[in-house]
């Protein structure tokens, strides 16, 4: 599914990813569209709660980062 849309991670030589957690954008047969999130096995509630706050602050902050002129 992932593969599909072009999404690619970058993580250094002798990097392992240790979780996942997936926000998808669904369009269903009626035209209407939902979120869903999903996580890997074995990642806590707060690893999970942690990961998203990361997300949305690095989110937020490049979306505030004045253009390079």
């Amino acid at each position: 599914m992932i593969d599909g849309l072009g999404v690619e991670a970058r993580i250094a030589e002798g990097e392992l990813v240790a979780g996942a957690i997936v926000l998808l954008k669904v369009l269903d047969a009626e035209g209407s569209t939902r979120l869903t999130l999903a996580s890997s096995d074995g990642l806590g509630w707060i690893e999970r709660v942690g990961m998203l706050r990361v997300a949305e602050a690095t989110e937020t902050s490049s979306l505030a980062a004045p253009a390079d002129d």
